[in-house]
């Protein structure tokens, strides 16, 4: 069914890399969810006045809510795909995560709404009439619900969309919430147990939960989240399978949007190489680069003294006694600069960010581990942070 519509509405469907693509994937989710919430809500309002139970009403209201959510992810992929201009020269991709954070704020509003009205239930209950009808539209709407959340995941992975994973974890939480309500009538009709109002709060629980996870999966990629570790991975490979590359460091990837990724990776080379050649390998890595991975990168390059005995004698020694401290921690930049009275050790040393150590404390051991071996070295360093996974 999935494939059919899209060959159906999204011409070139399988160049999901391509804006104009993008944006008919996001139109047509937002069109289906609009169509289908609206017939849900519509069914379970009916259902909801004629057996008067608080918690199908509540889902009903809900699938409402979902309609709207879907309006706004159609207008969120409409806007992201506006082109860049003199204000916003990265484009305005981000704009697909804004609607999805909204569709959390509004999961999550509906929810807290909902325990609400399920209070005020369980204060004054009223009966509820059981129909086997109720609970065959009850099941149908479940259906409906997992398979747009299957239609939305699907499509998400094609195009790499927060929104439309946003949407997913509704209907999940959607289908888990028609779960609890049938539950409600038929405790009712055999049992004699009337837990409306009670089953209506974990109703409103579920949607909740959905809410915060919306909001959360979609607030990290606004914040700046690190990059996949795959991702780097990939292009740690990339880069490395140049002959002259020696090492790469700092890279770090910036996301204005899916289909909107920019980045910059200091590349290591030996210091005697043709700049030409080397400017030439860091032109090469660039397009390979957007080729494999879709990201604008800039390569810087770092030359490095890979045939003078000396330096590198120093810096294997420094790198043991870094280890020593933290395995974790590493080094790059590293120069050797020797004076009459003493030699300075220049370099850059990663913290991570889940060290114990300030970065005025490790500065200080590593200083005072070098001086124990090398009285006449001074350390010239600069505390470094890793900006992805590498």
């Amino acid at each position: 069914m999935t494939n059919l519509l899209l060959k159906l509405f999204v011409k070139n469907y399988k160049d999901t890399q391509n804006n104009i693509v993008r944006e008919k994937y996001g139109v047509l989710a937002g069109m289906v969810g609009i169509v289908l919430n609206i017939i849900l809500a519509s069914a379970k309002l009916i259902i909801g006045t004629f057996s008067g139970s608080i918690s199908i009403t509540a889902d009903a209201v809900n699938n409402i809510s979902d309609a709207g959510s879907s309006i706004i992810t159609l207008i969120g992929f409409k806007m992201s795909n506006k082109p860049a201009d003199t204000t916003h020269p990265f484009g305005h991709g981000r704009i697909e995560y804004i609607s999805g954070l909204i569709v959390g704020f509004i999961v999550l509003l509906f929810g807290f709404d909902f325990i609400k009205t399920s209070v005020e239930k369980i204060i004054n209950p009223t009966e509820i009439t059981y129909s086997i009808w109720v609970i065959v539209v009850l099941i149908l709407s479940i259906a409906g619900k997992l398979w747009l959340g299957l239609f939305n995941r699907k499509l998400g992975k094609s195009i790499n969309s927060a929104a439309m994973t946003a949407v997913f974890t509704d209907c999940i939480s959607d289908s888990g919430a028609t779960v609890v309500t049938i539950i409600s009538m038929l405790l009712s009709h055999y049992a004699g147990l009337n837990v409306d109002g009670y089953l209506g709060i974990i109703v409103a629980v579920i949607i909740i939960i959905a809410g915060i996870n919306i909001v959360k999966d979609t607030i990290n990629p606004l914040l700046g989240q690190s990059p996949e570790k795959e991702l780097v991975n990939g292009i740690e490979k990339l880069i490395m399978s140049y002959d002259k590359v020696v090492g790469i460091h700092d890279l770090i990837i910036h996301n204005y949007g899916s289909a909107k990724t920019f980045g910059s990776v200091h590349v290591e080379v030996p210091a005697n190489e043709n700049v030409l050649v080397v400017h030439e390998i860091m032109d090469d890595i660039e397009v390979a680069i957007k080729k494999e991975f879709g990201i604008e990168i800039v390569a810087h390059t770092d030359p490095i003294e890979t045939d003078n005995k000396i330096v590198t004698e120093n810096r294997t020694e420094l790198i043991e006694i870094i280890n020593g401290i933290d395995s974790s921690l590493s080094i790059h930049d590293f120069r050797l600069v020797s004076g009459p009275n003493h030699t300075n050790l220049i370099f850059d040393v990663v913290l991570p960010y889940e060290s114990e150590m300030t970065e005025n404390q490790l500065t200080e051991i590593i200083k005072g581990k070098v001086k124990e071996r090398k009285p006449n070295f001074n350390c010239v360093i600069t505390v470094d942070r890793n900006y992805s996974n590498h």
